[in-house]
């Protein structure tokens, strides 16, 4: 009689355990997500990037732009399949496109420190510099706020590319 409960009660644990096993990956493969589309809106198509002035890593001359962050910016567009399209402006306002979904990507030495990241999603540090006044400073990419496949997406182009600090 104990034999037969016991039976009964392992096919009721392993039909429960299948279904949450069944029902979990089903919600896996759709996460992380993008509710406003940025991954599959950019792929094969257009990467609008932000950029700020920064001494070390956005060279401005004259009209075109160069420096570590945009070289950065052009190499995860062609990860992506897409082509880079620049915007150039100060944090604030480039911040401000994000959160409109008018950008997909702010670069130009923002700091980990940053004030933004209230606003807006933020990677992992991907690099170190060394600021005017001799202290080191770990920097971030900005990217709009909720996009968390866009954002897994770019720090996994990170970590393959970028010597994290």
């Amino acid at each position: 009689m104990r034999s037969k409960r016991v039976r009964r009660l392992r096919g009721v644990v392993a039909l429960i355990c299948g279904g949450l096993a069944l029902a979990l990956s089903g919600c896996a493969s759709s996460l992380p997500m993008d509710p406003e589309g940025t991954l599959d809106s950019v792929r094969n198509d257009t990467l609008r990037v932000g950029v700020t002035p920064h001494e070390q890593l956005v060279k401005i001359d004259g009209g075109s732009l160069g420096g570590p962050d945009v070289e950065l910016s052009k190499e995860f567009a062609a990860h992506l399949g897409a082509q880079p399209e620049f915007v150039l402006g100060g944090e604030e306002s480039l911040v401000k496109k994000l959160e409109e979904n008018e950008l997909d990507l702010v670069v130009g030495g923002i700091s980990s420190k940053t004030p933004w990241s209230e606003k807006v999603g933020i990677t992992r540090p991907y690099a170190e510099i060394t600021d005017e006044k001799g202290k080191k400073e770990k920097l971030v990419l900005l990217v709009p706020p909720g996009e968390n496949a866009f954002l897994s997406e770019l720090e996994y182009f990170l970590d393959q590319t970028q010597e994290m600090p």
